[in-house]
């Protein structure tokens, strides 16, 4: 008889089931950066808000959309994006385009 797979509740032995561990701020940040790369292709310069939700989690990124010469003239875009609480995508939408160094209220830095 093959072993017993352990991936139930087991009442013989109380022994809970393999969970994942949920998510922090940290692997929820990670996990937005590369949602984005994957999913724009394009370069991630960083994250720039990690925001915890009820039920997920809420992640800004910084993007290089079109680089320049000088590189102060490259254009970037901050996406947002929401991942539940085991850190699968729920959306994804670009909310900013602006000038690197303009600042974050359009003026200079």
């Amino acid at each position: 008889m093959p072993p017993r797979r352990k991936d139930r509740f087991d009442e013989d032995t109380e022994e809970e089931p393999h969970r994942r561990r949920p998510l922090n701020a940290a692997s929820a940040g990670r996990l937005g950066l590369r949602y984005i790369a994957d999913l724009t292709s394009k370069d991630t310069e960083g994250i720039t808000l990690v925001e915890p939700l009820e039920d997920g989690w809420v992640v800004d990124v910084e993007v290089v959309e079109d680089r320049r010469i000088p590189s102060s003239s490259d254009m970037l875009s901050t996406y947002e994006v929401q991942v539940d609480d085991d850190g699968d995508l729920l959306s994804y939408r670009r909310t900013r385009t602006y000038r690197r160094g303009t600042g974050a209220f359009g003026g200079g830095v």
